[in-house]
């Protein structure tokens, strides 16, 4: 989108170190504001937009069936990189203390996963297999965004609904909806502290220093619930 495009170069060449900590020159504040405006919008717009997270959603829930299906001794086309973690369950920890765990994960890309999904579409397991095509050819999970919390009203009248629709178990029909609650602000101090250098040494931070941003607005969180379901040929 056009508001990501910001001046990085002289943003960069703002940049100064004092006392082991990153600062920016004085003279570069209103690139810092463009860039604080513009990675807000690029959340929103992008990173968060509801196509993008109805896919993320449905390959997280297409792997949880491939999972649960290989634990049960289901053979399925994979490369052995990916068999490994839909064959054990790998913790945190794992990868910590086994090395084997990371090179296995470095082993995995975009590739990898495309291939088995291309296979999988058509794979005796309807699930699996109506993920799987779905993803391959673009029929993604419809989204509703809500600032609200979803009810379980919404969530049974959803599940009956794809229960019916794919003859499928209550259980089963949880692979087609996800809620997904997502929150965000545009700059929070702790994590992301920028700070500003003036010509006499003094350091402040930009949302002190800048006089077009509003502290109370750069650090209010925005949450937002994202439902995304199987679209039914009667919604």
């Amino acid at each position: 989108v056009s508001e990501g495009v910001i001046s990085t170069e002289r943003i960069i060449k703002m940049m100064n170190v004092v006392n082991d900590n990153l600062v920016i020159e004085a003279k570069g504040i209103s690139s810092i504001e463009q860039f604080i405006i513009a990675r807000r919008l690029m959340y929103w717009q992008v990173y968060l937009h509801k196509t993008s997270v109805a896919c993320e959603q449905m390959l997280i829930k297409t792997l949880l069936r491939a999972k649960e299906l290989a634990q049960k001794g289901v053979e399925l086309f994979c490369s052995p990189a990916l068999k490994y973690f839909l064959c054990n369950n790998i913790s945190k920890s794992s990868f910590l203390s086994e090395e084997s765990c990371l090179e296995h994960f470095v082993e995995l890309d975009d590739s990898v996963v495309w291939c088995a999904l291309k296979v999988w579409s058509s794979h005796s397991d309807k699930i699996l297999s109506r993920l799987s095509s779905d993803i391959i050819n673009r029929r993604i999970f419809k989204v509703e965004i809500t600032d609200k919390q979803v009810s379980e009203e919404t969530i049974t009248s959803l599940q009956k609904r794809i229960t019916t629709a794919m003859d499928i178990t209550l259980d089963e029909a949880n692979y087609f909806f996800a809620i997904h609650p997502i929150e965000k602000n545009m700059y929070d101090e702790k994590d992301d502290s920028i700070d500003i250098i003036y010509k006499d040494g003094t350091i402040k931070n930009i949302a002190e220093a800048s006089d077009m941003l509003n502290i109370s607005l750069l650090s209010k969180k925005i949450r937002k619930n994202y439902l995304c379901y199987l679209r039914l040929q009667n919604k």
